[in-house]
């Protein structure tokens, strides 16, 4: 099964960004740090253009921080590109954030000039905690769901700069299937639109392959089952995940693998590793190019 979440005012959201990304200097982009490639929106890169960029892989609490690593020397050798990893433990991310973007400006130096930095990042990425605390202040919406912030906003941020906000977007057309699982897994996709039985049976496989001591021992496995069915079945049965007659209740199950990956409950995971040298990204259709 593909996931796909394309809400029409995300159409509206990819025309407001692309005609205020002609005046800005610096884009500040938030990507998950436990899916830095599924969450780096293809649709950014190809309207940006040659705007410098601070790449934030935001929640690195949440990550493996080895693979963490490796994703900052892969994000750095991009040309115009700077990386950090962030998250909400931090104090002091304005003077991290301003240091990187100046690294990345020409005559960043400069005290007459404001530079106007645009922040995107697909929904439920941490964008709007960041900025909170870029300000100082309360000013965006904060919530542990995708589609929270609809308009953009300008946020004065001092120190020469300005932050322009806009709503967390996505693409048309999630690819490869993984790409929308991991989202999804993520929270980036609202759970009306996906199911939880096949997004827990994809976190099964990928748990038994990359972190299977992590899965066991959270549900005190000793062994695991050799196939992503029979972890689901194992799980529900140390959590009495069961219905009446005995039966596995697939669904709760499957919301409680889901819920506590969200949560750290396992550790620290990383869906996915750098590329090879030499990938190319992943190719995107720009809905606004068709009106």
């Amino acid at each position: 099964m593909a996931i796909n979440w394309f809400p029409g005012h995300m159409n509206s959201a990819i025309r407001e960004i692309r005609k205020a990304m002609r005046k800005a200097d610096l884009i500040f982009e938030v990507l998950d740090a436990r899916l830095p490639d599924s969450s780096e929106n293809p649709l950014v890169a190809s309207l940006r253009g040659d705007i410098p960029c601070v790449k934030i892989l935001n929640k690195q609490d949440l990550a493996d921080p080895r693979i963490t690593a490796a994703w900052l020397d892969y994000l750095r050798e991009k040309p115009g590109v700077r990386a950090l990893g962030h998250d909400r433990s931090q104090a002091g991310p304005v003077h991290k954030l301003l240091i990187e973007a100046r690294a990345v400006l020409p005559k960043a130096n400069d005290p007459s000039r404001t530079f106007t930095a645009m922040i995107v990042g697909v929904p439920n990425a941490g964008k709007s905690t960041l900025i909170n605390s870029l300000a100082g202040r309360s000013i965006a919406r904060t919530a542990n769901k995708p589609a929270v912030t609809r308009i953009q906003q300008r946020v004065k941020l001092g120190g020469g700069f300005a932050l322009l906000d806009t709503p967390g977007i996505l693409w048309p057309k999630l690819s490869p299937p993984a790409c929308g699982f991991r989202l999804a897994i993520s929270g980036a996709i609202p759970d009306t639109a996906v199911n939880y039985q096949d997004l827990a049976m994809y976190a099964a496989q990928w748990l038994a392959e990359d972190y299977p001591k992590a899965l066991a021992a959270r549900y005190k496995l000793a062994e695991l089952p050799p196939t992503p069915q029979g972890i689901i079945d194992a799980i529900a049965a140390r959590r009495a995940c069961v219905r009446t007659g005995g039966l596995v209740d697939y669904q709760k199950a499957s919301e409680l693998l889901i819920r506590e990956i969200r949560q750290g409950l396992l550790g620290p995971l990383s869906f996915e590793r750098p590329p090879r040298r030499g990938h190319e990204g992943r190719a995107v259709e720009d809905p606004g190019e068709r009106g």
